[in-house]
């Protein structure tokens, strides 16, 4: 929940995500009157009514709530999505690309490894670097970050 959140909130997912991740803790076996509210959500209409419970569904579950373009928020997105790379659903290099185009005004600090290391894909024919290192430096950077968490 707490992923599909943070990446909800900075567009890398969407309201229906949200929902099935509701109703994925409920037959995980956690239950709250407003977590059922969000899992009943009709997912075409959702994105309104998501942002209207979702405070209160952290807070039920037990989890940090961070405002939408907060500091925490986009540390909680990088975190999520630096997990999906652990999980294998993303490549090293399109994890450095969002970190540079999302965080690249922000100054994001937990991002900033990250989006060195997409100029560093940008820069590999002028560099000793092969593209398998550069994925290599990024697998490890995600791993640190997860580790922070």
């Amino acid at each position: 929940m707490r992923d599909a959140v943070a990446l909800w909130q900075v567009g890398e997912a969407t309201a229906a995500d949200v929902i099935y991740a509701a109703c994925d803790l409920l037959t995980a076996g956690v239950d709250g009157p407003t977590l059922r509210m969000l899992a009943a959500l009709p997912v075409r209409e959702a994105d309104y009514e998501v942002n209207e419970l979702i405070e209160a569904v952290m807070s039920e579950v037990g989890l940090p709530h961070h405002s939408r373009d907060s500091a925490a928020a986009n540390q909680a997105a990088v975190r999520a999505m630096a997990a999906r790379l652990v999980a294998g659903d993303l490549t090293p290099s399109y994890l450095a690309a969002w970190a540079n185009s999302e965080y690249w005004l922000h100054e994001l600090e937990l991002a900033s490894r990250l989006m060195e290391l997409d100029h560093c894909y940008c820069e590999v024919e002028y560099t000793d670097l092969t593209v398998e290192d550069i994925d290599a430096l990024v697998i490890a950077e995600a791993q640190r970050i997860i580790s922070l968490s």
